[in-house]
């Protein structure tokens, strides 16, 4: 069975997809600040571990005990939509996560190679591959980045998985998920992934739905094909039709 650790699960993302992957024989341990808000979002199941704590006050030794015999790490965590949230410490709470994540599986050695999911921003372009953005997103993008610490911490974050553990890792593959502008719906739809964004982020955003990454995900854990044709890459979800 599968065993999968996920930072950012009480978040509008991170609790879709642990509620889709609770339909799936694997073992889930959740990292919230509230177990009990958590629990009555998701409900109680056997086969979920939660565990109370501040994601960013763990040290890189606690952070491997929980990761211990793990197959995979998501990271749906974000900064809140508050002033605090935008301009309060932790300004790298994922980037840090994510740099003490990477620290822990390497003093893990694991036997197999880990899977590494961040959730990412169409905002952020990919430095692996030729993207040319819109020069209206790359001047918008550039203020963004130097008022918005969030956006800041989003690009670290990736830029520590495309540069620091690269694509011949010894522990650890990645994929960083980006979606375009999130919306709620109820249920799966249609939705297609690229390469590359294939709309202008800033001014001709599509839509992702927040159930849809989820979904994405999901099977890029659930589904080895999958996980091969993303693996290092930083895939683009848009909702279906795109117009």
């Amino acid at each position: 069975m599968k065993k999968v650790l996920i930072v950012g699960a009480s978040g509008a993302t991170g609790s879709l997809l642990v509620k889709q992957l609770l339909q799936q024989p694997i073992q889930l341990i959740a990292i919230v600040r509230d177990v009990s808000a958590f629990i009555s979002l998701v409900g109680e199941h056997d086969n979920l571990m939660t565990i109370q704590a501040n994601i960013g006050a763990l040290t890189e030794h606690e952070l491997a005990s929980y990761a211990a015999d793990c197959d995979a790490i998501v990271s749906c965590l974000g900064h809140n939509l508050t002033w605090k949230g935008l301009f309060g410490a932790p300004r790298l709470l994922v980037t840090d996560t994510v740099t003490k994540f990477a620290v822990a599986i390497e003093s893990l050695q694991p036997d197999k190679k880990l899977k590494f999911i961040l959730m990412n921003t169409t905002g952020n372009s990919n430095g692996d591959i030729p993207e040319r953005p819109p020069l209206s997103q790359r001047c918008v993008i550039a203020l963004v980045r130097l008022l918005l610490p969030p956006h800041r911490d989003n690009e670290q974050a990736a830029d520590f998985l495309r540069l620091k553990i690269g694509q011949q890792h010894c522990y650890i593959e990645w994929v960083a998920v980006r979606p375009d502008a999130l919306v709620d719906e109820e249920v799966v739809t249609e939705y297609a992934t690229y390469p590359s964004p294939i709309r202008n982020a800033i001014f001709d955003a599509g839509s992702s739905s927040r159930i849809n990454v989820a979904n994405f995900i999901s099977r890029l854990l659930m589904d080895d094909a999958l996980w091969t044709a993303w693996k290092g890459k930083m895939p683009v979800i848009y909702n279906s039709p795109i117009e």
